[in-house]
């Protein structure tokens, strides 16, 4: 089978190539100008420059495949550069379920996000938006909503990197965010291996069963902010002191500074970790036909040898 990745050059995109390459499927990869040197398997997949702006490119791009993952997303706003959750999350998926229509791709797997809703913040109502439009086009489409993800970035950006870089290495206590300034409620979290999220979208191609159907994918453990960070501290050989801060404090900061790029957090972004991000493990276990990886410290130890990274998310 051939099956088009549009978002195929950063973190996950770079494990689904893998997986499909692996699997003895041929792979064609829409890749923006300057992001060749990202490409996995080079000798081994075809590629088409282009945006996800550009309907041409993505019908190009479509053109002889079998099936296409749409796996684009971003965490902040850049509106200076064009970069907004409507464009990336949404208008690009649109172009790419209408260029599948013309071209006759019939089937499509859409990376969406664990707790997406209307209303919500812009991240969410983009990715339920796109997962709508999706469904009702009339493709054979199938969902995947993930936790949050982990496992080797290997020169990008993900979650446990992320939270290494930003609570565990600079040398003062990491904040605990906690839910509301008298409570003693935690933020949870259903960590996801990447390898894992991989072999779902794998299996689920190779499913009729799985058409029609969202999947929220969650690992094998509900954890809690600081039990995850005390993992990353301890898989990268450090120990840390925790600050707990109410995160009502932190919205007020980022309400005044999140457009700096600079400021941790978004007050979307918090809003969404008050929310929590948890998924029943069982939906991910029986659809690999495996027991998940544990957010351990095994499966951490990647974090004590990570190059410098980009912020590329895809």
């Amino acid at each position: 089978m051939r099956v088009a990745i549009i978002g195929g050059t950063g973190f996950v995109g770079s494990y689904l190539t893998d997986a499909l390459v692996n699997s003895g499927h041929s792979v064609s990869l829409l890749v923006r100008h300057g992001s060749q040197h990202k490409l996995r398997h080079s000798e081994q997949v075809q590629t088409v420059s282009g945006e996800i702006s550009d309907n041409e490119s993505i019908r190009r791009l479509l053109e002889d495949c079998d099936a296409a993952i749409y796996n684009v997303g971003i965490l902040r706003e850049v509106p200076r550069q064009g970069i907004t959750f409507e464009s990336t999350q949404y208008q690009g998926l649109v172009n790419t379920v209408d260029a599948a229509l013309a071209v006759g791709v019939q089937r499509l797997l859409l990376m969406s996000a664990n707790g997406v809703r209307i209303p919500g913040t812009r991240y969410q109502e983009t990715k339920c938006r796109a997962e709508e439009y999706a469904l009702k086009s009339g493709l054979d489409v199938t969902v995947f909503r993930p936790s949050v993800i982990f496992g080797d970035p290997r020169g990008t950006m993900e979650f446990a990197t992320q939270l290494f870089n930003e609570m565990v290495r600079p040398p003062i206590p990491a904040v605990n965010f906690v839910l509301g300034r008298d409570s003693n409620g935690e933020i949870v979290m259903s960590p996801v291996h990447i390898e894992d999220v991989a072999s779902a979208f794998l299996a689920a191609l190779e499913d009729s069963e799985s058409i029609g159907r969202t999947y929220a994918l969650g690992g094998p453990e509900i954890l809690t902010w600081k039990e995850m960070i005390s993992r990353i501290a301890a898989a990268t050989g450090r120990q840390k002191w925790f600050l707990s801060m109410p995160i009502g404090l932190m919205r007020m900061g980022a309400r005044l500074f999140d457009w700096l790029p600079f400021y941790p957090v978004t007050s979307d972004q918090l809003t969404m970790l008050e929310e929590g991000n948890v998924a029943d493990p069982n939906v991910l276990k029986a659809l690999i036909n495996r027991e998940p990886a544990t957010f351990s410290v095994e499966n951490l130890g990647y974090l004590g040898h990570q190059p410098a990274a980009s912020s590329e998310v895809e």
